[in-house]
């Protein structure tokens, strides 16, 4: 009898009188006890208000708000395993449209009733990793039908190119040859690329959005160039093109822009739906020109679910929301609305980019054509940082990430503000005052450098700055 009365205690008693909420939250080991689902949520609840919020993370790219009719959409499907196509033919065939409507927006050459090559990814990390093993693959068939050795490939990109290119090629044993960059110029040069190119290079990559800058690397070039070469030598190479951020703003924005399925020499695409595509984070896409472009090999046949499936991902299990969710946004939006939608962003980069110059402390080194956002140094970096700048918008909710430029350009530190659906003018106004009140601030203080930093010491500074963020984080919740 005395333990029920202290079980319906323990329910009549606050969630924050009980005793839960004193005792320390289990970090390293699964407690031996269940708890109430109440205090479970509120503890949980309780550590999350640490983390930023997402609407001021100006360092993503990644979709931050949606509508409340996709979030019901979502949430309804969120039992759904994708992988299970027999089971949910529906979620499937919303799959297969999503990569039609995309493929069609890329200028894939498929008629009015033929279905695209392509697959939804959790991500253009996974998207990529596709193509290049496609690309890979192809290179090997083409190498052991010349009788030749298929033992060291490689891919050229630009020294900017997102970390997931690194990843590949280290974890499928492929040479990664980078464009370097240079002060001023901070994308692939599509001439130095193309003489990097050898037998061996399975394709060229280029960045339809670079992360650094926002900048659309000039893929009719480096076409052109790359036509020329394989002319010459008949080495056949083709071009990937990862439009993880500009594959949603170029056709809406810049439609008569040549740098898709309209090149002769791109094979293939990547774009992430959690971008620009306006879905939240788990949703990428990958499209190949046609079939011939997807080696057989590389899909795979199950039946076991119910019925034969061919699968091309590295995932196998994952959620269907965000597939679903893309749909909703192409058949809510149409062409028209996401137009809309990116020439708001760019409005909005204008005002900010405008009130940042009117500082008069800053060098913008985004360009107006591209991602809207707004990369910009210091003018004068010889008694603050822009890590300090960083570091002391973090006060006011702002997250701007503070960094420094790849080789051969990394004595240039930056600032980035990456400007999403969600990100208003009022919101770029208010970034602007406290940016101002920022630099008066440090105006005052005395200044951190006392020489003149090597580039160690500026690489040092990078990861104290950001282990600073993370620590500090840790020490609130635990």
């Amino acid at each position: 009898m005395l333990a029920a009365t202290n079980a319906t205690e323990e329910h009549v008693h606050s969630t924050f009188a009980s005793r839960y909420v004193r005792a320390p939250v289990p970090r390293f080991k699964m407690p031996e006890k269940s708890i109430p689902k109440d205090a479970a949520y509120q503890v949980i609840h309780d550590e999350l208000m640490l983390d930023g919020n997402p609407r001021l993370n100006l360092a993503s790219f990644v979709t931050t708000w949606m509508e409340p009719e996709c979030d019901k959409l979502m949430m309804a499907a969120i039992n759904k395993n994708y992988v299970d196509m027999d089971e949910y033919p529906v979620t499937t065939e919303l799959q297969n449209r999503c990569v039609n409507m995309i493929a069609n927006l890329f200028h894939a050459p498929v008629g009015e009733e033929e279905t695209a090559v392509g697959v939804g990814t959790v991500g253009s990390s996974e998207a990529i990793m596709l193509a290049g093993l496609a690309f890979k693959r192809r290179w090997q068939h083409k190498r052991k039908t010349e009788g030749k050795p298929t033992d060291n490939p490689n891919i050229v990109t630009g020294a900017n190119v997102q970390v997931c290119w690194e990843k590949f090629a280290r974890y499928f044993e492929v040479e990664l040859k980078e464009v370097k960059l240079k002060e001023g110029y901070y994308i692939m040069d599509p001439e130095q690329a193309v003489e990097l190119v050898d037998e061996n290079t399975i394709c060229v990559a280029a960045i339809l959005g670079s992360t650094l800058t926002g900048e659309f690397e000039d893929v009719k070039t480096l076409n052109e160039l790359l036509t020329k070469k394989n002319e010459e030598t008949g080495w056949g190479t083709p071009i990937h093109v990862d439009a993880a951020s500009g594959g949603f703003i170029a056709p809406f924005l810049y439609p008569d822009l040549e740098w898709d399925f309209r090149l002769p020499l791109v094979k293939s695409i990547n774009v992430s739906g959690h971008k620009y595509g306006l879905v939240y984070a788990g949703v990428g896409w990958v499209v190949w020109r046609n079939k011939e472009d997807l080696p057989d090999d590389l899909v795979f046949h199950i039946n076991y679910l119910g019925s034969d499936q061919p699968t091309f991902t590295l995932n196998f299990s994952k959620g269907s929301s965000q597939i679903i969710a893309q749909y909703y946004q192409f058949l809510r939006l149409g062409f028209e609305g996401y137009k809309n939608i990116i020439e708001n962003c760019m409005e909005n980069m204008k005002v900010l980019k405008q009130g940042i110059e009117n500082t008069g402390r800053f060098n913008i080194l985004s360009k107006d054509i591209g991602v809207p956002l707004v990369a910009f140094s210091l003018k004068d970096s010889s008694k603050h940082t822009v890590f300090e700048i960083a570091e002391n918008l973090r006060r006011f909710g702002w997250i701007l990430p503070a960094y420094t430029m790849p080789p051969n350009a990394q004595h240039v530190a930056v600032l980035r503000a990456v400007i999403r659906e969600d990100f208003s003018h009022g919101l770029a106004k208010r970034l602007v005052a406290h940016i101002e009140q920022v630099l008066k601030e440090m105006d005052g203080l005395p200044s951190r450098l006392q020489h003149k930093k090597t580039e160690r010491e500026t690489q040092e500074e990078v990861f104290r700055y950001w282990k600073r963020l993370v620590d500090r984080k840790r020490a609130g919740v635990c």
